[in-house]
């Protein structure tokens, strides 16, 4: 309780989507143990806010 819960638009919902299924279309073919440097910041683990969006908080 308390938590505030901001607007997000829906095409960036689904910008969201689209990346995360890129990159397991990306990880299906190339292995995460593959790599080297797999755990790096180069890696995508969530997409940075929009100026503007609050960021949710809770499951996706």
């Amino acid at each position: 309780m308390g938590e505030i819960a901001g607007f997000v638009p829906k095409s960036e919902l689904e910008r969201i989507r689209l990346i995360r299924e890129a990159r397991a279309i990306y990880d299906s073919i190339f292995p995460p143990t593959d790599r080297p440097g797999k755990d790096d910041a180069t890696r995508l683990k969530e997409p940075a806010p929009s100026n503007g969006n609050v960021r949710m908080t809770g499951r996706s």
